[in-house]
């Protein structure tokens, strides 16, 4: 016989925790600290990434 699971459908505000800000573009940025220098161009880069949804940016110096 097999085992049967329960799964319980998560809350909606479980689904959906901190992503509206970013959904409405007010993101969290921080700077992300594993990479500094673009390869090809040979430029110094900050990346930023964003707490809440993990979205990238990069800013030339």
């Amino acid at each position: 016989m097999t085992n049967v699971i329960a799964f319980k459908k998560p809350k909606r505000s479980q689904q959906h925790k901190g992503k509206f800000l970013c959904q409405q573009g007010h993101h969290r940025w921080k700077v992300d600290q594993q990479q500094h220098f673009h390869s090809k161009q040979g430029k110094l880069l900050t990346l930023y990434r964003c707490q809440r949804c993990g979205i990238t940016k990069t800013k030339a110096l």
